[in-house]
Parts: C-alpha cells; sequence; structure tokens
C-alpha cells in the first residue's frame, strides 16, 4: 500500500529536504535527527547535514523551545506543565525547557489562562454547575497543564466554597 520514501544520496539533496521540512514548521535536533536518518542513504549523511543546519542557525533547540512555549502559552492555553511534557516528547533537553517556561512565566499570567478556561467552560455548560461540572473542569485544567494548587485557588475563587483536596496529582511532579 504504501511505499518506502526514497533514500536520497546526496548531502545537498538531503540538505534540501531538511529545509522543505522546516519550511512546514520548526523542529527540534532530535526531531529533524529521525527525518534524516530515515531518508539519508547512511547514517554519516544524515549527521553532516544535521551538523550543516545547526551550523547555519537552522536548528537550535533553544529558540525553538522559546517559540513553542510562547505558542502554546499565548494561542492555546496551556500550562507549564503540559508545555514540558510536549517538550520532552520532541527530544528537547531539560536545560533549554526550564529556560523557555522561566522565560515565559515573566511574561504571562498563569493564574489569568487557568480563569480565562473555567469562564469560558462555565458558558458552555448548561443549568446548575453541579460537582461533576467542576470536576470535569479541574481535569481538564489538569490535562492542559496547570499546576492543582492554581486550579483550586482559582475555582475556589469562583464558588467560594472550600473543594475537595484530590488523592494525589501526576502534574505535581516537574
Amino acid at each position: 500500500m504504501f511505499t518506502s520514501s526514497r533514500k536520497l544520496e546526496t548531502e545537498q539533496d538531503l540538505y534540501d529536504y531538511a529545509l522543505r521540512i522546516l519550511m512546514r514548521r520548526a523542529h527540534s535536533v532530535h526531531e529533524m535527527k529521525k527525518k534524516l536518518r530515515g531518508r539519508a542513504d547512511s547514517e554519516l549523511l544524515a549527521q553532516v547535514v544535521l551538523a550543516r543546519l545547526k551550523e547555519g542557525g537552522k536548528l537550535d533547540d533553544s529558540r525553538y523551545a522559546k517559540q513553542f512555549t510562547r505558542t502554546r502559552t499565548e494561542v492555546r492555553k496551556q500550562g507549564k506543565f503540559r508545555i514540558a511534557r510536549d517538550l520532552r516528547a520532541r527530544g528537547v533537553p531539560d536545560r533549554h525547557i526550564n529556560e523557555a517556561i522561566a522565560e515565559s512565566a515573566e511574561t504571562n499570567d498563569e493564574a489569568a489562562a487557568v480563569r480565562q478556561r473555567i469562564e469560558r467552560k462555565l458558558r458552555s455548560f448548561r443549568g446548575e454547575i453541579s460537582d461533576k461540572k467542576f470536576a470535569s473542569i479541574y481535569r481538564s485544567l489538569l490535562a492542559a497543564g496547570f499546576p492543582s494548587d492554581l486550579i483550586r485557588r482559582e475555582l475556589k475563587s469562583l464558588t467560594r466554597e472550600e473543594l475537595p483536596i484530590p488523592e494525589s496529582d501526576p502534574n505535581d511532579e516537574v
């Protein structure tokens, strides 16, 4: 059904292939390495092209992590835990992830993003807001990568009630 992609034999062909990939979206070094290995005729050729991309400033994990973090916080309104997890999955080193998240925290208010998401969720609910609906909001905010204490504080400020403490949160560890 699917044919394997044609192996590229020259450095220039592989470099052009890498540039076409980068025109569509930014990639981490790890992602690009996987793509190049899949198309390169030899491992050495993939390493040469990867080094050329890094030297030319086309690939930079630090810049990629900052751009990724900025997009995820400002556009998608995601929390730091989710962003860190997604960057790790893309092979970005922790030092770049921590730096990008710290830089983003200086300019973005995580509590405001949580409030925005809660208000949007509440507008979609019909009728009385039950415990089930609060639990749904809580889970969706956890999945979006926000800290549980911040979620509880913002939900409490909206309801003026004490919320139950969950048993354990997988997002509390970073």
